[in-house]
């Protein structure tokens, strides 16, 4: 069975992913807040790729370097909300749309990043 990483062509396809999403990320205080070096995203846009990457099929790049990805725990430092997840999925989903080759591929990206944009919350809702 091909991998999702072997069907859209590997590396280049989820730079080209990454790239788009943290234009949008530059471009918005919300998120940036949540960065420590909001001046440089070099090293986030480094590990989201080599995540990316490694979920959809490709080389297991990040937990070579990382460890277990761990997301939750990984974000836990970082206040996010409702408000924080909407802002990253307005972004990750824009970027998507603009790199997906398909129907299938953009349904399967969008239907990940929703799942995974929800389990990172851990701020409760504002009253």
């Amino acid at each position: 069975m091909t991998s999702l990483y072997e069907t859209v062509g590997g590396e280049a396809f989820f730079e080209r992913l990454v790239d788009r999403f943290y234009e949008g990320v530059a471009a918005d205080d919300v998120l940036l807040r949540l960065y420590p070096e909001p001046n440089d995203l070099t090293s986030a846009r480094k590990r989201l790729t080599l995540f990316l990457m490694q979920y959809w099929g490709g080389p297991t790049t990040y937990s070579d370097e990382r460890g277990h990805p761990r997301l939750r725990q990984r974000h836990f430092p970082f206040a996010i909300g409702e408000r924080e997840k909407d802002h990253w999925l307005i972004h990750m989903c824009q970027a998507i749309d603009e790199v997906s080759p398909s129907d299938e591929i953009r349904s399967q990206l969008t239907e990940y990043v929703t799942n995974a944009a929800a389990q990172l919350v851990n701020q409760p809702p504002s009253a």
